[in-house]
């Protein structure tokens, strides 16, 4: 048996271990889905397609706020409240990359204790890559192995706020937006978008000396979510507790269950997920289309000879980018 047959397993073998709920064979199936090798990425496409039959059913939770709210403690608590409640939990944790290097910190592991070490949760740190939003191109492709595999939560959480979480809305069922009690600095902070976005806020950290503040800080988020939401016909609600001391993890399940119930009873379930699907299939073409485009040896010739001409000023980038674009039409 060679190396390379013992680092790759047969397409069969990957699916059977998936369907079975091998944590360890669903690791190895995502770094496959992960991988920037041609044979590799054939080979993913079908497993795909295997496991197509076998998802749509998880409840997909995308969890974003500014940095240093507590989002990894967080979903660490609600992913073991979760369990308890019988649930499988899958938590996509994307890290960031560096811009130069390419590595990743990959440490939701170690932050995450309690569900890193659960056999009814997997935790998949995901590297970024630079993708703006923290959302991998692959995020995706990774979401549906979760649900094949048997998760019926799975928590999407994304490196910070940013305009692009509008990825993370797109690929998910309901969007949790984490806020911190200091109110005031928080509204002026926060972008408009990601606000409207939001299906529920928690205010984290409401504990202690804070829990005055995360009070006042519901009430001032509430004004502003009924501004923003004028026109819905059930406000986005606003919720207070605490992921570290495990406070009101209670309430925000009994809101993803309402909500839930909602969506299926009045037929926007259905709906969005075939939204998802149509979103996916749009962004894929044009990441086919990119990478064929950069792949080309007479496109990187093109290039190159497009960044001489800036060099020496002669011509403007627009312009080159247009004779690009005219060589690739013509190819």
């Amino acid at each position: 048996m060679t190396g390379r047959r013992r680092n790759r397993l047969r397409l069969d073998e990957y699916f059977q271990g998936i369907i079975r709920g091998d944590r360890v064979i669903l690791g190895r199936a995502i770094t496959l889905i992960e991988s920037e090798l041609k044979t590799d990425r054939q080979m993913a496409r079908a497993l795909l397609d295997k496991c197509m039959p076998y998802t749509g059913n998880a409840f997909r939770i995308g969890i974003t706020g500014v940095p240093g709210v507590g989002k990894s403690t967080f979903i660490d608590a609600f992913g073991e409240y979760l369990i308890e409640k019988g649930n499988k939990v899958a938590v996509l944790a994307v890290d960031p990359s560096s811009a130069q290097s390419g590595g990743s910190i990959l440490g939701d592991k170690t932050r995450m204790q309690f569900l890193s070490q659960n056999p009814q949760a997997f935790v998949r740190p995901s590297p970024s890559s630079g993708t703006l939003g923290g959302v991998t191109r692959k995020s995706r492709e990774t979401l549906l192995l979760c649900e094949a595999s048997g998760y019926e939560m799975i928590l999407v959480e994304t490196v910070g706020v940013g305009q692009s979480e509008l990825a993370v809305k797109e690929m998910t069922d309901f969007f949790l937006l984490l806020m911190l009690p200091n109110a005031g600095d928080e509204l002026q902070g926060i972008k408009r978008g990601i606000m409207e976005m939001a299906d529920a806020i928690f205010v984290n950290k409401a504990d202690g000396n804070y829990l005055e503040a995360a009070n006042r800080a519901k009430t001032r988020y509430s004004q502003a979510m009924r501004l923003m939401h004028s026109s819905r016909s059930s406000q986005v609600p606003v919720m207070t507790g605490s992921g570290l001391h495990k406070i009101g993890l209670d309430k925000c399940l009994r809101q993803l269950q309402e909500f839930r119930e909602e969506d299926v009873r009045s037929g926007r379930w259905t709906e969005r997920r075939k939204e998802q699907a149509k979103k996916w299939l749009k962004d894929r073409i044009e990441n086919y289309i990119l990478d064929s485009f950069w792949e080309d040896p007479l496109m990187q010739k093109a290039l190159t000879d497009a960044e001489n001409s800036l060099d020496n000023f002669d011509r403007s980038p627009d312009s080159l980018a247009e004779e690009i674009i005219s060589r690739w039409r013509e190819k």
